[in-house]
């Protein structure tokens, strides 16, 4: 990876702000912006309805609100500290400054213009006229009021945006008109199209904001999720309501059928079955049973559960995969950087533009008409203002409305919106804008094996028990069994299956576990007073043992990746065992499928180079593909020689030994059994235990990608062929209104499709 991720989850009480004028998602993104880049900010949630700026601090972090404040205040958005908390106030906007009371007004003005017009044929009525005026006056303070108030504040910062070119093509319209009406003229007037660009630009907004609602729709229903009290067990028995804040770990809840479970913990008395949906992307409703963990948000659908709590509030897995959603949402893709340079020279090079084209149309009359008239040929034929200064004002405004740079900025954060969301409805969670670019470019995709492809716990495989023992192989199996159970090493949990628990056990006299080697116990019966030895058969082998009947056995075993424990008494083997770490469902299906999406793929494994190479060949992998006996420096090393070769390496892991090769890959994934410094360290989490769901996660990567630069393309594309048009004359400043609102609408409405389409 190319950047250090920032903390995912943030445990201090929320900030709420006020923040002022942000009239489109280029504002809200300018808002955002600031406040993440301050340092002790973990996330950051604005809301452009609302108007308010939610704020969670990184844990350990003293609350910096004059820092918010002073950033936010240099972008050009008045703001104010409301209140800790996590409910939102409510704005303190005028009751009729919102998008949706705008389209009202300002379009009930514009249809009476238009009945005028096409019913009455009152445009050059006197009383209409004035009539005409006091109407585009109202909508110019009320309706337009917002647009204005955002272009002073920008330019007090010595910026410009959007705002900057509604309110010239709008107000240059209405004074150019309002001077005709008042020297005594009786030329057309335009208030028509005054307000019909407020209109119209409104319209766009408003569904802008209804839309922009549905992209970040699986965000919401994941905060939906949790619930804010609980049901607490006290100490003697009594049933209590408390809030979510209040609960601590290891405090005892009760949940009923049908409820959804507050907070992170293991049941400890009752068994259901609950629906984690919506938090690992499985429809599959999952069993519960004590010890079992359970997870906050998820739904309880059957028998009531004692659950003991682990987190809660901010430290559950569900605030962690919010958190992350949020992040992703505020991040950037590095493709976003050319129009974020073009964006901060386009408004006044439009200006600049837009100037040029009115003093043309005004002082060179003739001139631009013939240029008009030869390309008109190929084009259309609109009908252009009677007058030189009449043309070159119309024209002006047309210019300056096309130009409206909003698709620009909205095509990158809805993009990602919308994919970020769709992958969390999937399982799925994308750490970053970054992450998404980098997933376009994956050219091999290696993959740790124990936990990865594997189910990363051995099991018995094949069993050896020596010609001279099967008089005694049910007493044998009883001493295996007391001999495993005593210990908690992955092999001793395995063999114990294959044991027989003696009635009553034997007690030792000297039972001792040697890491790295076995087990060694006496036990206390005078009868078995021999040594018993549990162990590799190479430990066996040094301390003296005659494995000789079995080599047959353990060559075999060892060419097919097993793992070897023997078992003796003194200085005779009983028996030899045959582990292996056993494929996860689906996994080679998985790997064929991103060899049809012509990746590279790979094996880099700590184990052994046999057991590396079976898992391979039960893969469809060539031997060629496989790294056995890598320690995790190693890993990196790997990695790092593929990307000198020019390659885009995706490394998936589980474990905290694949931190640094997560952290050394362009693209690191984490399955879901991920210690959490391989969260950590990943790109790409995988909530879901099914492996299948990698090939999955990548094309969702970059099926978001190719939708970011579709947008992109798009925006760059409507601007460069609508400002010459509307220069040209071709384009009235309704039509340009309208067009932009229309270019807001094919960004989004792209980056919708990503909420229907099949991965």
């Amino acid at each position: 990876m190319t950047d250090a991720a920032p903390p995912i989850n943030a445990t201090s009480a929320p900030s709420v702000f006020r923040v002022e004028g942000m009239t489109c998602q280029n504002c809200v993104r300018h808002v955002r912006e600031a406040v993440a880049a301050i340092p002790e900010v973990g996330s950051v949630v604005v809301d452009r309805e609302k108007g308010t700026a939610q704020i969670l601090w990184k844990p350990g972090q003293e609350p910096s609100v004059d820092a918010v404040l002073r950033a936010v205040t240099d972008k050009g958005f008045p703001i104010i500290a409301v209140r800790d908390g996590a409910e939102s106030p409510k704005s303190s906007a005028p009751w009729w400054n919102d998008w949706r009371t705008n389209v009202l007004f300002a379009g009930f003005a514009f249809l009476i213009h238009l009945a005028a017009k096409w019913f009455f044929d009152l445009d050059y009525n006197t009383g209409f006229r004035w009539f005409s005026f006091a109407l585009a006056t109202l909508v110019q303070i009320l309706c337009g009021g917002r647009f204005y108030a955002g272009a002073w504040r920008q330019l007090k910062q010595g910026q410009s945006n959007m705002d900057t070119l509604v309110s010239l093509g709008s107000t240059a319209a209405y004074v150019y008109s309002v001077s005709l009406l008042f020297s005594g003229s009786s030329a057309h007037l335009y208030f028509k199209e005054s307000i019909g660009i407020i209109t119209f630009v409104s319209i766009g907004h408003w569904i802008e904001s209804l839309v922009a609602q549905k992209a970040s729709g699986a965000l919401e229903s994941l905060l939906a999720l949790a619930p804010t009290t609980a049901i607490k067990l006290t100490a003697n028995g009594e049933k209590l309501p408390v809030a979510i804040d209040a609960l601590r770990p290891h405090d005892q809840i009760i949940v009923a059928p049908g409820e959804q479970i507050p907070a992170d913990g293991t049941v400890d008395r009752g068994t259901s079955v609950c629906d984690e949906s919506m938090l690992t992307g499985e429809s599959a409703p999952i069993e519960k049973a004590p010890d079992v963990p359970v997870y906050a948000g998820t739904l309880n659908l059957s028998g009531e559960l004692r659950i003991d709590v682990s987190d809660a509030g901010p430290n559950t897995a569900l605030a962690r995969i919010i958190a992350v959603v949020e992040r992703a949402q505020n991040s950037r893709a590095a493709v976003q950087k050319l129009a974020d340079r073009i964006s901060s020279v386009f408004v006044p090079i439009v200006v600049v533009v837009a100037i040029t084209t009115c003093f043309a149309w005004a002082f060179f009359p003739e001139q631009s008409r013939t240029l008009h008239s030869a390309l008109s040929v190929w084009l259309w034929s609109p009908i252009l203002p009677a007058g030189a200064w009449a043309a070159g004002v119309i024209h002006f405004a047309a210019v300056l409305i096309i130009a409206c740079p909003c698709a620009m900025g909205l095509a990158t954060p809805i993009a990602i919106m919308a994919g970020t969301n769709v992958a969390a409805r999937n399982g799925v969670l994308i750490r970053d804008g970054q992450a998404l670019e980098r997933s376009g470019k994956v050219s091999h995709v290696l993959f740790d094996k124990t936990g990865t492809l594997t189910l990363g716990k051995p099991t018995l495989s094949d069993t050896q028990w020596l010609s001279d023992a099967p008089d005694r192989l049910q007493a044998n199996l009883s001493m295996l069994h007391a001999i495993a159970e005593k210990s908690t090493h992955p092999l001793s949990l395995a063999l114990c299956q294959s044991g027989h628990p003696a009635n009553p056990s034997p007690e030792f006299a000297h039972w001792q576990e040697i890491p790295g080697k076995g087990i060694t116990a006496t036990p206390r019966h005078p009868a078995d007073s021999h040594p018993w030895r549990l162990g590799s058969v190479s430990w066996l082998v040094a301390e003296g043992i005659d494995h000789r009947q079995a080599e047959s056995f353990i060559s075999t075993q060892r060419q097919l990746g097993s793992t070897l424990v023997g078992f003796s008494q003194d200085d005779q083997l009983l028996s030899v065992f045959a582990l292996r770490d056993q494929l996860k469902p689906g996994a080679r299906e998985m790997i064929q499928t991103l060899k049809q999406m012509q990746l590279g793929v790979g094996i880099i494994s700590g184990d052994h180079p046999s057991a590396a190479q079976h898992i391979a060949a039960e893969l469809g992998l060539t031997p060629e593909t496989v790294q056995a006996q890598v320690s995790p420096a190693g890993k990196s090393a790997v990695i790092e020689t593929l990307q000198q070769d020019g390659n885009t390496v995706c490394f998936v892991g589980d474990g905290i030994n694949d931190a640094p090769a997560l952290e050394k890959a362009n693209l690191g994934i984490a399955v879901r059994s991920a210690t959490d410094i391989a969260k950590e360290s990943a790109d790409l989490v995988l909530l879901q235990s099914d492996i299948q769901t990698i090939p999955k996660a990548l094309r969702m990567a970059q099926g978001t990608l190719r939708t970011i630069k579709q947008n992109l393309f798009w925006a760059f594309f409507y601007n460069a062929i609508g400002i010459p048009l509307a220069a040209l004359g071709f384009l009235s400043p309704l039509l340009c209104a309208a067009a932009m609102g229309l270019s807001d609408l094919v960004v989004i409405a792209n980056a919708l499709r990503l909420r229907f389409r099949q991965f």
